[in-house]
């Protein structure tokens, strides 16, 4: 089924708008978590992944519930290690992936680095929020 064009004079962003159909097939979300990677790994909410593994210092694997397809997928990261308030990284730009020979994605999990841009070292975040899509 094709998408139709939307068109509109105006829109009131006081109103709500809600979708009702469904979306399916290739190239859309297959897993996305939010967890807390500082500490013990805990997992505050998610969707097709069974667990978080804490290999270490800044390096952690997301396990999905239903494996992938293939290999092939994009995953999107954010992380800060702000430890009062999400979102607040006091103008740092916390969580960028680093190149490490561990990053790696398979079918049944992806496993990823997190640091500084300032440096090369690996770092625990407080706020990780991976989305895949395929």
């Amino acid at each position: 089924m094709a998408l139709s064009k939307i068109q509109a004079e105006s829109m009131n962003l006081a109103d709500t708008y809600a979708f009702t159909g469904s979306v399916s097939g290739t190239e859309t979300l297959q897993a996305w978590v939010n967890f807390d990677g500082s500490g013990t790994v805990a997992i505050r909410d998610s969707g097709n992944v069974s667990s978080i593994t804490d290999n270490g210092l800044g390096d952690y694997t997301v396990n999905f519930s239903t494996s992938m397809s293939d290999a092939n997928y994009s995953a999107l990261i954010t992380a800060n290690d702000d430890t009062t308030t999400a979102g607040n990284t006091s103008g740092y730009a916390y969580g960028s992936l680093t190149a490490r020979t561990t990053n790696s994605y398979s079918t049944s999990s992806m496993r990823f680095n997190l640091g500084y841009p300032a440096n090369t070292e690996n770092y625990d975040q407080k706020f990780i929020n991976v989305a895949v899509f395929r």
